[in-house]
């Protein structure tokens, strides 16, 4: 497949898993919406996920030592949309958090969370892999 936008439409049809990701970093929380998290290894028990190199969180993330991945769930479908768009005030607004020991936040309601030490950080094309 060669066209970009025909390439955009077919990986669509693939569904995932949503998540929010969140990190602390110079003193303010970050937030964004994920769906490539995925699980890389059970020991050591590492996790993956994706940004786009010319997002404006990138180095939030990829300079603040570690991140919390909150798991959503099928009825969080409006927390997706919240925390893919706007800035971080916006984003976290009416948003029931738990700060963890790292600083970091995690989503109270999360099906599920994990609270992660930055392992690596893999440059793939117009994408940085953070593990």
């Amino acid at each position: 497949m060669t066209d970009p936008a025909d390439y955009r439409k077919a990986l669509s049809c693939f569904g995932t898993g949503v998540t929010v990701i969140t990190s602390r970093w110079q003193d303010s929380d970050w937030g964004m919406t994920c769906n490539s998290f995925a699980s890389v290894s059970l020991e050591p028990r590492l996790v993956l996920w994706s940004i786009r190199k010319a997002a404006h969180s990138l180095d939030a993330f990829a300079k603040s030592g570690g991140f919390s991945v909150s798991v959503l769930a099928h009825a969080q479908q409006g927390l997706a949309g919240q925390f893919a768009t706007g800035d971080m005030a916006a984003r976290f607004a009416n948003v029931p958090v738990q700060r963890q020991p790292s600083e970091r936040l995690r989503l109270s309601e999360a099906m599920a969370w994990f609270d992660c030490t930055l392992h690596q950080l893999v440059d793939a094309g117009d994408h940085h892999i953070i593990i």
